[in-house]
């Protein structure tokens, strides 16, 4: 673990009511003082409500955090009109970077599959509408998952895949969609051996760290509820795959992070 301060951006974060009692602003201190400083807050939920509490908290804290606003594949089924309407009020909103996190999620199947399918393809055509990327949510669905980003033209505002858990196969197809690879916690797992390997092999400037908190806390902080200041864990072994310095990745994924959001975020 590097002693220097860096300066990371954590790519996705969930800062509800429900994951930090505390407020928003302790765990990103706690962060800010870890060496992150930059933040996109994604809200998504049963309803527009952490998209609003994500929006409000990226106004208040213009220099650090951006907000990404969306509707999940598990909550796909609530994506109404009259959501849909709020929704893009909030996507044109100069506080959102990005639309998402959106996508298609097999493994849960909370929303049934052709709903999820509708509601991925409403909000590409959203973020195409107000040009911002979009932010990728892919569980046992990667074929479909694809095909829809290709033939929605996804290519068009480009992207984030998050919380990377597929092959070098689909990292390959992804990017030649114009898409960043972000990798969460995950990466620290033992057992997970095809992301160690996109991880060593992906291009250095199209691969992004996040947290995904309060979710996948990294090792050595197994156990606990994740937060942006682990993300410190995560960049440490991407270095480590990569045989590259620490200060090399972090470099590069908070130049990634600023390039694919267009914006800019503080040194320390």
């Amino acid at each position: 673990m590097p002693t220097s301060v860096v300066s990371l951006v954590d790519t996705h974060c969930h800062l509800d009511p429900q994951y930090f009692p505390e407020g928003p602003e302790a765990p990103l201190e706690r962060a800010r003082a870890a060496g992150v400083s930059g933040f996109i807050v994604v809200g998504v939920g049963r309803d527009l409500a952490p998209a609003r509490a994500a929006v409000a908290l990226a106004r208040k804290l213009p220099l650090r955090v951006g907000a990404a606003v969306g509707v999940h594949p598990h909550d796909a089924k609530s994506l109404d009109d009259a959501a849909f309407i709020e929704l893009e009020q909030l996507a044109i909103d100069p506080a959102v970077v990005a639309v998402g996190e959106m996508g298609l999620d097999y493994h849960y199947d909370h929303s049934p599959r052709d709903v999820q399918r509708e509601a991925f393809a409403r909000q590409i055509a959203l973020a195409r509408e107000v040009k911002k990327p979009i932010v990728i949510h892919t569980r046992n669905a990667a074929a479909d998952t694809l095909e829809l980003l290709e033939s929605e033209r996804a290519r068009d505002v480009g992207g984030v895949i998050h919380c990377f858990s597929e092959d070098r196969a689909f990292a390959e197809r992804a990017i030649d969609l114009g898409f960043y690879i972000s990798f969460s916690g995950i990466v620290t797992f033992k057992a997970a051996e095809s992301v160690h390997a996109v991880a060593a092999w992906a291009p250095l400037d199209r691969i992004l760290v996040e947290t995904d908190s309060p979710y996948l806390a990294p090792v050595p902080m197994r156990g606990k509820p994740c937060e942006p200041a682990y993300i410190v864990h995560t960049t440490t072994r991407i270095a480590e795959l990569r045989k590259q310095p620490f200060e090399k990745v972090a470099e590069a994924t908070t130049e990634n992070a600023e390039r694919r959001f267009r914006r800019s975020f503080p040194r320390g």
